[in-house]
């Protein structure tokens, strides 16, 4: 059954996946959600570049790009296409399961979207399935693991000229 998600908030993601987790909970349902993750360059309007920052802390404030201002000293040492690669992984590992929970992992990512603005086109089905995910630990004591299994980017960025596309592939299971 196919179900497409438009622009909710976050309650409502958490409401319908309520409604959802039921049909994720039967052994005979077979779930696909689909979502790229950033769309990076002018033609997406989103030139966000996060300076290198440690792993396991949080990036530095982004710089927006644009073709009218120098890049910043650090593309030649962080390329854009790395600080895309972060940007993308610190969302995977936010959506992650465990070590959070789902309702964690959920808040978590919401948070992320506000604070990166990343162009994550599925960010609702994401957050929908989050919302099933929760109601299922929840009501059901289902234990759902997510784990990624491949990331890549359309294109490398180097310069503003650049555009990419981000793909991550994960799975889930109880």
């Amino acid at each position: 059954m196919p179900v497409l998600v438009g622009a909710i908030d976050k309650t409502k993601e958490e409401a319908f996946g309520r409604i959802l987790a039921p049909y994720l909970a039967s052994a005979d349902t077979f779930l696909v959600v689909s979502s790229d993750f950033c769309h990076w360059g002018t033609r997406f309007s989103y030139t966000f570049y996060f300076p290198q920052y440690p792993p396991g802390s949080s990036p530095s404030s982004p710089v927006r790009l644009s073709r009218s201002a120098a890049l910043p000293r650090e593309v030649s040492t962080f390329p854009i296409h790395e600080s895309i690669s972060a940007l993308d992984h610190e969302a995977m590992e936010l959506l992650t399961l465990p070590p959070s929970t789902a309702h964690q992992a959920h808040t978590s990512f919401a948070e992320y979207l506000v604070r990166t603005k990343n162009t994550i086109c599925g960010r609702h089905p994401i957050g929908v399935l989050l919302g099933a995910l929760t109601a299922l630990q929840d009501e059901h004591s289902k234990s759902p693991h997510i784990q990624w299994v491949r990331y890549e980017q359309s294109s490398k960025c180097f310069t503003i000229k650049d555009s990419s596309v981000s793909y991550a592939s994960a799975y889930i299971s109880f």
